[in-house]
C-alpha cells in the first residue's frame, strides 16, 4: 500500500514538473513583457516625483540621469558577482548530493524513499510559500499612492 501510494505521488510530481517546462519564446515573451513593465514604472515613478516635488524639467533630466548612472552600477555589480553566486551555486549542490549519498547509506531503501519524498514536499510548499509572498507584495506594488 505504502509503495503505492509513493509511487502514484512520484507519477504526479513528474507530471507538475513536465508541466512547469516553458519554451525559449515563452522566457523571451516573458523578459520582453517584464522589461516593458519596469519602463513602464520607472516612467510613473518619473512622472509622480515631477508632481510630487513640483520639479523642473532640468531636474527631471537630472534624475532619470542619476537614475540611468545608478542602474548601470547595479548591472556592473550583478554581472561582477556572478561568478561568486555561481560557485556557491556549485558548492551546495555537491553539498546536497554528498548529503545523499549519506542518507542512502544510513537508511533502508523505503526510508530513503520516504525521506526523498517528505523533502519534495517541503520544497513545494517552500515554492508556493514565496509564490503565495510574491503574489501579496503585487497588489502594493500597483497601488495609487494617497492624496496628501
Amino acid at each position: 500500500m505504502k509503495k503505492l501510494v509513493l509511487a502514484i505521488a512520484f507519477i504526479g510530481m513528474g507530471s507538475f514538473a513536465m508541466a512547469q517546462q516553458t519554451t525559449p519564446q515563452d522566457k523571451e515573451a516573458r523578459k520582453a513583457e517584464m522589461k516593458q513593465k519596469m519602463q513602464q514604472k520607472e516612467q510613473e515613478h518619473m512622472a509622480q516625483m515631477q508632481k510630487d516635488l513640483n520639479l523642473n524639467q532640468s531636474q527631471v533630466a537630472q534624475v532619470k540621469a542619476l537614475h540611468e548612472k545608478r542602474k548601470a552600477e547595479m548591472k556592473a555589480d550583478f554581472e561582477k558577482n556572478k561568478e561568486v553566486r555561481q560557485a556557491k551555486m556549485e558548492e551546495m549542490k555537491a553539498k546536497r548530493a554528498q548529503m545523499d549519498a549519506d542518507m542512502k547509506k544510513i537508511l533502508t531503501p523505503e526510508q530513503y524513499d520516504k525521506w526523498q519524498a517528505d523533502r519534495q514536499a517541503k520544497m513545494e510548499q517552500k515554492r508556493m510559500a514565496m509564490k503565495d509572498r510574491r503574489m501579496m507584495k503585487k497588489p502594493m506594488n500597483t497601488a495609487a499612492p494617497e492624496a496628501k
